[in-house]
């Protein structure tokens, strides 16, 4: 059985900027300080975190969307995800990052939840450009 997580999260940086932190190779790499390499193309791969997360781009749109077809390694063989994340600007020039991830595995619910929130909110939080 699969769920779905939901976290909303604001930054003081601009929505281009998370989308880059996101979106981008090198950008991604180092905020993570693990290998990432991500198409900018809609069907196209991406790979982050060392290989360890893999999937295709379903939606990109720069500062506001970005849709994955997503899988970790310890997922069960064939099953994806669904990562949506949107982004809208606040009124002090800030961002407003909603994670909607969809069609992941009951059992790993908990170790995804902390997954995004470690290495990607708490980490971009820290550094708020």
């Amino acid at each position: 059985m699969c769920k779905t997580i939901k976290q909303k999260v604001r930054f003081k940086a601009a929505p281009r900027t998370i989308y880059g932190l996101l979106a981008d190779s090198r950008r991604r790499s180092a905020l993570t300080g693990r290998r990432a390499s991500i198409s900018t193309k809609v069907g196209g791969v991406f790979s982050t975190d060392n290989g360890r997360v893999t999937g295709v781009n379903v939606d990109l749109v720069p500062a506001r969307r970005l849709v994955q077809a997503w899988r970790r390694d310890d997922f069960p063989e064939g099953v994806y995800s669904m990562a949506a994340i949107t982004l809208a600007a606040t009124p002090g020039g800030g961002t407003e990052l909603v994670l909607t991830h969809r069609g992941v595995p009951k059992q790993l619910i908990p170790d995804t939840e902390a997954y995004w929130r470690r290495s990607y909110w708490e980490r971009i939080k820290k550094g708020d450009l």
